[in-house]
């Protein structure tokens, strides 16, 4: 969660706009700021769609991995070897 925290934190104020606008779900729930600095501050494990979202954002700077580093390989096994 740190290095989502410290990739947020490194946006101006529009990039943070425009990266939680990219990262609104197909039915058309986002992450908001502060849904995201809360769940950074107490380790709160993110929604797998949130993960995936996230990852695509970021242009792969933060991963899936990175997010749920003890179960990614439940949730996504293909990633296995990457």
């Amino acid at each position: 969660m740190k290095k989502l925290l410290d990739y947020f934190n490194g946006l101006s104020d529009k990039e943070r706009q425009e990266f939680l606008a990219r990262t609104e779900q197909s039915n058309g729930s986002r992450i908001t700021e502060g849904y995201l600095r809360k769940a950074c501050s107490i380790g709160q494990r993110l929604h797998c769609g949130y993960c995936v979202a996230i990852e695509r954002a970021t242009n792969g700077q933060v991963t899936r991995k990175d997010l749920r580093p003890d179960d990614w390989q439940d949730i996504w096994p293909e990633l296995e070897g990457k």
